[in-house]
Formats: C-alpha cells, sequence, structure tokens
C-alpha cells in the first residue's frame, strides 16, 4: 500500500459518504469493497483532512461528511 493507493481509496470513502448520510464501519466497508486496512487508512486520510466526522455514542459510532462552510 502506498499514499497514492491510500488517497485513491479516500476519494472512494468521501463518495459513500456525500449523500450526508451516516454510516457505520460495516456499512461502509460493504458498500466500498475494501479491506479492513484499506478501509481503515482511507478513514485515516479523511479525518486527518478534517473532511470527516465521528457520532460516537454508546451503542452504535457512525462517521459522515464534515461541511466546511466557509463565508467571507
Amino acid at each position: 500500500m502506498d499514499k497514492y493507493q491510500i488517497g485513491r481509496n479516500a476519494g472512494i470513502v468521501w463518495n459513500k459518504l456525500k449523500d450526508n448520510a451516516h454510516w457505520d464501519y460495516k456499512q461502509l466497508k460493504a458498500a466500498t469493497g475494501l479491506t479492513d486496512r484499506d478501509l481503515n487508512a482511507a478513514i485515516g486520510w479523511l479525518a486527518r483532512e478534517d473532511k470527516i466526522d465521528f457520532d460516537i455514542s454508546d451503542q452504535h459510532d457512525t462517521l459522515f461528511l464534515n461541511v466546511n462552510v466557509y463565508i467571507g
């Protein structure tokens, strides 16, 4: 795995998240077809770029697209 593949995988994940739905890990893994390793790296990439947020609860953790709106 290299940083270019991680970037491509991050794009795959981002495209799934752009519908503004909350996805759990299993749903996202099934929808993208990525391995655990590839999905985790892609999530890390997007989190580092502040592109995604996490909704963490006692019962169910989800992630979703972080929409940054800058005015000015």
